[in-house]
């Protein structure tokens, strides 16, 4: 590389805006802590007559982002296309074959295509960093690259998507409706037009897959994360989880156990005062569990220009100064297969929550199935509407076996009382 470090941007939408406005006002410090200049020569997007509310003239200017990848002079090309293929894989392919750096905000991408691309990046001798694609602002891809180098990583979990925690939040303060709350989180620009990704969980699992890989050394594994969303949460469901001490979050965990590494996105009752259960609105957080540092928190805003901006500038600084470490933390060769642990193995309490008619005999039976499928009762709440209502009959259970959990909730859609689905939602007692 020359004394400027180069750099060409793809994708001038709210996070390239913002990564070319932190380059250009901290300029001087950031010579100053590389010890190199940075200097943006190339820039990318779909639309070269918008208004993006800043000066991008002095750029070189590609239709094309993957034609800028190949012919630019640049020594790093930062991906912000977005998407898993097309013109975003592409691009850090076709940097990586002509010895560029590669930065990129791009967690589906990295879920996906992570382990390949580190094995194209490290054999072409160049970096391929991602610090933006996981939980925004949060330098959690340092931490466990770096700052947590000497431990052994045995569980992970955090909140990794703020929309989802925006909608848990607002609901527990309104009591609204699901429904309702993810209305205002589009109005406001929280959640996307098709908010799908976020609120089924498909954006939480692609950051999992990528901390899984960088806390344990494997290959990156997103086709074995077990997800779901937060669609079924009802108001009372929040409600109950505040009377039995809990708080609910989506969250994705990724551990060791006897069968292999467990990875899970979820909703999830955690317990009040720990870390997780006073995140709130769009922050993020994740906590790790290290063998000689015992437990760790970093938490932060997880999206947005600014945050996400300053990951991105981070990875482009290291890169400056010649600071460099493995893609995922070991060399990409060196990467195991995942080795999958089966979610029916999974051992957790349990919240379920169930319709019934109010009627003598109802709890018995109920009991009856909870014995049949050897799981114990921890809580119960039952409450009393009319004579022509259902009821609600809200419990908790000791520890049991996810199949064996599956198996009982399917007993109680069977029994004739029971009036709707039967709802759960796992504990997790960190």
């Amino acid at each position: 590389m020359t004394a400027t470090v180069k750099i060409a941007i793809a994708g001038l939408g709210t996070v390239g805006m913002g990564t070319v406005e932190l380059l250009e006002r901290h300029s001087k410090l950031l010579a100053a802590r590389c010890g190199r200049a940075i200097e943006i020569v190339a820039v990318s997007a779909r639309d070269r007559s918008k208004d993006r509310g800043a000066d991008i003239s002095g750029f070189d200017w590609f239709d094309d982002p993957v034609a800028m990848a190949r012919e630019t002079s640049a020594d790093i090309v930062v991906e912000l296309v977005g998407g898993s293929e097309g013109p975003a894989r592409e691009t850090c392919e076709a940097a990586i074959a002509t010895g560029k750096h590669v930065v990129t905000a791009n967690k589906a991408l990295i879920a996906l295509h992570g382990t390949e691309l580190a094995r194209a990046a490290e054999n072409a001798g160049v970096a391929l960093a991602y610090e933006a694609a996981v939980a925004g602002g949060i330098p959690v891809i340092k931490a466990l690259r770096e700052g947590l180098v000497g431990n052994r990583i045995e569980r992970l979990h955090g909140i990794l998507n703020g929309t989802c925690n925006y909608i848990l939040t607002t609901m527990r303060e309104t009591g609204r409706t699901f429904e309702d709350v993810l209305a205002e989180a589009q109005e406001l620009g929280y959640a996307e037009a098709d908010p799908s990704f976020d609120v089924d969980g498909v954006d939480a699992a692609h950051k999992l897959a990528i901390l899984t890989s960088v806390a344990f050394g494997t290959e990156v594994d997103f086709e074995n994360v077990h997800i779901e969303g937060i669609r079924n949460i009802a108001p009372e469901d929040i409600e109950y989880a505040g009377e039995f001490g809990y708080r609910i979050k989506l969250l994705g965990i990724c551990e060791r156990t006897e069968n292999g590494v467990q990875q899970r996105v979820h909703p999830a009752m955690v317990p009040l005062g720990t870390p997780l259960s006073s995140v709130d609105g769009v922050f993020n957080a994740v906590v790790t569990e290290g063998d000689f540092v015992g437990t760790t928190v970093l938490e932060g805003r997880g999206a947005g220009a600014g945050p996400t901006a300053s990951a991105v500038v981070s990875d482009i600084a290291d890169i400056a100064a010649g600071r460099r470490v493995p893609t995922f933390g070991v060399p990409a060769a060196s990467l195991t297969p995942s080795a999958s642990a089966s979610f029916e193995d999974h051992v957790g309490a349990y919240y379920v929550r169930l319709m019934v008619d109010d009627q003598p005999g109802v709890f018995a039976e109920i009991a009856a199935e909870l014995a049949n499928h050897e799981i114990s009762i921890e809580g119960v709440i039952q409450r009393s509407r009319s004579e022509t209502e259902a009821v609600p009959v809200v419990m908790t259970t000791h520890e049991t076996r996810e199949a064996a959990i599956q198996e009982v909730l399917a007993a109680f859609a069977r029994l004739d009382a029971v009036r709707e689905q039967p709802h759960m939602i796992r504990i997790e007692n960190f």
